[in-house]
């Protein structure tokens, strides 16, 4: 299927609007180019395609709003300017789209709202009414009270975070099976070298798949924005992985969207590399994970080639603390991540059953309600 056949065939699709491509240098609205992004959005609708918007910009609107001159550093600063900022963002995209007859929806997500699995398909519900009802919705992360995007942490080894709204996008358009990802940033697409330090670097046109040589291509956010092409690398393997098309263009091109629906290609397009069933994609792309599983050489060999199981036989180590039910981690003995799977028992019963076989677990723990401790219907391999 060549560029257009893409474009053509795909329904719903996703806007991820970056901060630079929201915004002038001087850190006010680019009215001009907002709207123009709206209007364009406007003909896709009558298109009858399925939109949904990701924004980012909340933080600057409100810095812009509070008067501040720099960026705010201090994560409860970039809090309440996300409170300020969040309702500026909305009006701009409800004033904008109602002159078109379109109504909008915001949603404000945590990170908590895509790995809990009840709340996740209580959001993919929400969403897919407002699609029926031909409503955009404009989600962004709920930076008010979470600081997942704002500031990554990390604790026993585990990185807890959204990484920022690229990555965000992805997960979204996973989670609520979106044929196409559309990422508007202020940069042409990805380049073979970085184009800030070689002016000779071209615009990669088509990548079929995301190899380590893709990846090493990644570099770093600019100063306003809080991604970078390592992000947006990271939120295409997420797209392509569960099936769909990930497009990177240049959100400052004069009539962006309207050149890339009319097959003049844009940027670089990403093509789909698997197609995992709706449990297994919020399995293999589930956020917020807190616990691990280390497992030996065999266990890994038949993870990995087998298609198998995991036994209590060949788990090492525990990590953290979980429950049944839960989604974790498995790693091997160089911290390298194996898998993800929906767990059968607690981190506390893990332990007690370390290298221990299926039939000693009843006498062990005095019950026994798996021989698994993931079953393969419940596991993804990385």
């Amino acid at each position: 299927m060549d560029y257009q056949n893409y474009i053509e065939n795909s329904n719903r699709i996703i806007f991820k609007f970056g901060t630079n491509v929201l915004t002038r240098k001087d850190g006010n609205i680019a009215l001009s180019r907002v709207y123009s992004f709206i209007e364009e959005i406007a003909e896709l609708k009558k298109q009858n395609k399925e939109i949904i918007i990701v924004t980012s910009g909340a933080v600057g609107m409100g810095a812009k709003k509070l008067g501040m001159k720099e960026k705010p550093e201090l994560v409860t600063l970039k809090q309440a300017c996300a409170a300020v900022g969040q309702s500026q963002l909305m009006y701009l995209y409800q004033e904008g789209f109602e002159k078109f007859s379109i109504q909008t929806a915001q949603i404000l997500i945590t990170g908590d709202d895509l790995s809990n699995r009840y709340k996740y398909l209580s959001l993919r519900n929400t969403v897919n009414t407002l699609l029926e009802m031909g409503v955009i919705p404009i989600i962004n992360e709920n930076d008010t009270i979470s600081t997942n995007e704002l500031e990554c942490y990390q604790a026993d080894g585990i990185k807890v975070c959204f990484g920022d709204n690229d990555k965000l996008s992805a997960l979204v358009m996973n989670k609520i099976d979106a044929d196409m990802l559309i990422i508007l940033s202020d940069v042409d697409g990805l380049y073979n070298d970085d184009p800030r330090k070689n002016s000779n670097a071209k615009v990669i046109s088509t990548v079929s798949q995301i190899t380590p040589e893709i990846e090493a291509l990644g570099f770093e956010a600019s100063k306003k924005g809080r991604g970078g092409m390592k992000t947006k690398l990271e939120a295409a393997r997420v797209v392509t992985n569960s099936g769909g098309v990930a497009i990177i263009a240049n959100g400052k091109t004069n009539n962006i969207i309207k050149d890339i629906f009319d097959g003049k290609a844009k940027g670089t397009i990403f093509l789909p590399a698997n197609n995992l069933s709706g449990k297994k994609r919020w399995i293999a792309y589930a956020t917020n994970i807190l616990g691990y599983i280390r497992v030996n050489e065999g266990a890994k060999k038949a993870l990995l080639e087998k298609n198998a199981s995991l036994l209590s036989a060949g788990i090492t180590e525990v990590k953290n603390s979980f429950e049944k039910g839960d989604v974790i981690t498995i790693i091997d003995n160089n911290d390298n991540e194996l898998a993800k799977g929906i767990v059968n028992y607690s981190s506390w019963e893990c332990e007690k059953i370390i290298g221990k076989h299926s039939y000693e677990i009843e006498d062990i723990l005095g019950y026994k309600n798996y021989d698994e401790i993931i079953l393969r219907d419940n596991l993804v391999v990385l």
